[in-house]
């Protein structure tokens, strides 16, 4: 059976490197049959949780009244969840961690998630694969804390400007995690 995939980019830099991972797991997830839609966290007002645990108490996922409310719809449908994201710090950018804090909402709340699968396709600057350990263990620690299966983990380090992932294999990586996702 086709998965509804659920893509969150991270990135301010529109049409990036970034976007262009996700691009590419895309078009291979639609050759493989799936439904993706993407979310753009960056373009987006989603303030940090302040746990106040009131999570669905207005029949909303957040009573802080930002895009999370938007979001929230979109990941009750996901089926799977990619993360598309540059390495800030060693981590993900503060635009996706604020959707990925509000997650909590649902902890909070005791609503199950449709989502069963993900992967994380990342980008840095940076030309030292182990310098993108930080973000791989907090992604590793979000799926085995929702029981999530990693299906892959795309890093394409050594990217500074608009289109450097152009004169990578990153493209080609990500394109084929996208069709390797089966439809079981």
């Amino acid at each position: 059976m086709p998965k509804n995939i659920l893509v969150l980019t991270g990135s301010p830099r529109n049409s990036g490197n970034t976007d262009k991972l996700a691009e590419a797991f895309m078009t291979g997830a639609r050759h493989s049959g799936h439904t993706v839609v993407k979310y753009a966290t960056a373009g987006k007002t989603i303030k940090g949780c302040i746990d106040c645990k009131a999570c669905f108490q207005k029949g909303q996922a957040c009573i802080i009244p930002d895009d999370f409310n938007e979001l929230a719809p979109l990941l009750e449908q996901a089926d799977m969840l990619v993360f598309a994201t540059p390495l800030y710090w060693f981590s993900f950018p503060a635009q996706l961690k604020a959707a990925i804090d509000k997650f909590y909402s649902y902890l909070i709340a005791g609503k199950d998630w449709k989502i069963k699968e993900c992967a994380l396709l990342v980008s840095g600057g940076d030309k030292d694969e182990a310098k993108f350990a930080g973000i791989v263990a907090s992604y590793t620690l979000i799926a085995e804390y929702l029981h999530w299966q990693d299906r892959g983990v795309v890093i394409v380090p050594g990217l500074h400007d608009k289109d450097d992932v152009l004169k990578t294999d990153g493209l080609i990586r990500a394109e084929a995690l996208g069709k390797s996702i089966s439809t079981d």
